[in-house]
Formats: structure tokens, sequence, C-alpha cells
């Protein structure tokens, strides 16, 4: 197993946090179980070799460094108070306030596609009949293209829709074999891109809603408070962040109102 120096884990560290947020100061173990085999398989001696290949930039090996380092770990209807908050508040006052019958929702961190699917499922089960008189736009991002390749394929294992009421598990999926596929209706309502949330974000479209959730674990409380308030610009007023559970924003850092656990809002 080849081992990573002092110097190669300081490399790896700076690199991941400039570059995309990512805070790996104290996941030595991590980078060095995750990346060893892979980095012989290659032929290379070194983490320093492997570095090298990597600032080269290729977007297929800087891709596979991002999976290998972070945990794809997700769900259809995880933490499922945010996907009630959205039915029972959020979509009410859209109906109600919203001349314009446009929606905006961000998924930001989207990993294999099931919260912005969740997202979906539940604007169609909310609007029904009155869903053609509306504009939903649901766009989901993620820096990894593999995870965006499984989201785009739309086929999940029985075990990711576990948590998912019966009623949505037989509306929106149809079963192939032993995995299930999104339906049709269901999917074209989404729109996958490749985003870095280290960039800028556009603010041409403003948002209603944005899910960034169990992303910002990786990051640094700097970091984290710089992609929050670029969150906030990028709200519509009135709009909602939602985070994950095991994370917090801190309040008197942030122009968002906190509403609930997890759960901020624009006013």
């Amino acid at each position: 197993m080849i081992k990573i120096t002092d110097n190669e884990f300081l490399d790896f560290v700076q690199y991941m946090h400039k570059n995309f947020g990512i805070d790996l100061s104290k996941k030595r173990q991590l980078i060095e179980g995750r990346l060893s085999n892979m980095i012989e398989r290659k032929g290379m001696k070194s983490f320093s070799e492997y570095m090298l290949n990597i600032k080269k930039n290729t977007k297929e090996e800087v891709s596979t460094l991002i999976n290998k380092l972070t945990t794809n770990y997700t769900y259809f209807y995880r933490e499922e108070n945010h996907f009630k908050y959205l039915q029972e508040v959020i979509l009410p006052y859209e109906e109600k306030t919203n001349k314009l019958k446009t929606i905006n929702i961000w998924s930001a961190g989207c990993s294999s596609g099931e919260e912005p699917y969740t997202i979906a499922m539940v604007a169609d089960d909310y609007f029904k009949y009155k869903k053609q008189d509306w504009k939903i736009q649901i766009i989901a991002t993620d820096i990894s293209q593999d995870v965006l390749a499984k989201a785009e394929e739309a086929l999940y294992m029985e075990e990711s829709l576990k948590l998912l009421p019966e009623s949505y598990k037989k509306r929106y999926f149809i079963k192939e074999k032993d995995k299930y596929r999104i339906n049709l209706d269901i999917k074209k309502q989404v729109t996958f891109k490749t985003f870095n949330l280290m960039e800028n974000i556009s603010e041409k479209n403003k948002y209603n809603v944005i899910f960034c959730r169990n992303v910002m674990i990786y990051f640094n409380t700097e970091t984290k408070l710089g992609l929050v308030n670029r969150f906030y610009e990028a709200t519509k007023p009135e709009g909602h962040l939602m985070i994950g559970h095991a994370e917090t924003v801190q309040r008197g850092q942030t122009k968002f109102k906190y509403i609930c656990p997890a759960i901020y809002k624009k006013e």
C-alpha cells in the first residue's frame, strides 16, 4: 500500500479546499485508504505523481477523485420533514401568491437524483390536475459526473424507495426486474447539470427553494458561510433554504431567518 507523506497530504488538502471547498484536513486515513490501490493500479509510485496528473485537470480524472473522496449516500424521501414542509407550507403559499405560476427549485449537490425526483413527485402530487397551469423548473446539480449519469439513468434499487409513500411508488415508478425506473413524466421535470458550488451562482433566475442537504458537512465554517450567503442572493424574497439535519447555519452571520431545524427563509 502506498503511504501518503506529510507534504503530499497537505498538497491534497489545499487542492481540494481551493478548488471544491472540501475540507479534508482531518481525513488523512480516508485519502490514503481510498486512493492508494487506485494509484498503484495506474502504475504510479506516489501520491505526488498522482497529484501531478490531477493538476493537469482532465475532467475524467478529477471526477474520479471527487467520487473517491466524497460519500454519495442518499435515498428517496430522505429527511422527510423537508418534503412535508414543501407540500404543506411552501406550495400552498406559492399557489396563493405566485401570479406568474412559475416555481424555480434548485437541488444543489443532488447526487444520484433521489432528492430532485422526490421534489418533482411532491409537486406533482400537490398540484394534481392543476399542474398544467404551472411551470415548475427543477434544476439539479452536482460536481460529480458519475452520480449525474446515474441520476439521468433514473433506475433505482428497491432499498432506495423504502421511505417513499406507497402511493408514490405506484404512481411514479415502473418496475424493471428487481429495480424501479422513474416514469417519464417525472423524469422530464428535472434538468441535471454539472456545477461546482465554489463557482459564482447565476442570479438570472432566482429560486423559490434551494435544497443543499448533507453537502456542507464537507466544508469548513468560512466556506460554508460564503456559500450560504451566495444562496441568499440567489433566493427570491420569501424563498427557502433547506439544509441537512446534521448541518447548522450560524444565525447571526446570515440574513436567512431560521424557521425550524434545517429550514431557513429569506424575508
